[in-house]
């Protein structure tokens, strides 16, 4: 069975940042493989347009370049935020604020985003939202463990309620 649209993908990889032999940032193996939902919309894009068409058994190893991966990274995404935000009954937690600590956090809009702490100083902190792959080549290397028919319930879980709709939303044609 060839990987396709509501397919249910199980594989191991390795994941690389800039290059086969770069910084090894993940790995996966047959003990704990990912798996998911192919052409649900949760993975990226050009990841899964690498993966299409093949089978259980088959061997990968491909790049995605920053542009197709994360992005670039966007400097508009690192701001300074008044510190009295992070309040909470009128106190910050001080080990919140600690430079590296990764925090969720939400826009204006509700849009969930985790923001890393760069900077603090008196009355502000310096974050950058960018995602932190973000400017980074990826190169994955892997093998595939099975492909088989998604259950209605995985792809009902791997679809998001807002993102699926009777015009084929990103799960596809019937898939939520």
């Amino acid at each position: 069975m060839e990987i396709s649209r509501n397919k249910f993908v199980t594989l191991s990889y390795e994941l690389r940042i800039n290059g086969a032999d770069g910084e090894l940032v993940e790995k996966t193996d047959s003990t704990n493989p990912l798996g998911f939902v192919f052409g649900a919309g949760k993975m990226l894009e050009m990841f899964e347009t690498k993966l299409e068409g093949l089978k259980t058994g088959d061997a990968f190893d491909f790049e995605l370049k920053a542009g197709d991966a994360y992005g670039e990274v966007n400097p508009q995404a690192v701001v300074d935020l008044p510190q009295n935000i992070f309040e909470v009954d009128g106190k910050i937690d001080e080990s919140l604020l600690t430079v590296g600590n990764q925090i969720p956090m939400q826009d204006a809009h509700g849009n969930r985003l985790n923001g890393i702490v760069l900077e603090v100083s008196e009355d502000k902190v310096k974050m950058d939202f960018n995602h932190p792959l973000a400017g980074d080549d990826l190169f994955f290397k892997g093998s595939i463990l099975e492909v088989r028919d998604a259950k209605d319930e995985e792809i009902a879980d791997a679809c998001d309620a807002g993102e699926c709709s009777s015009d084929c939303g990103s799960c596809g044609c019937g898939g939520c």
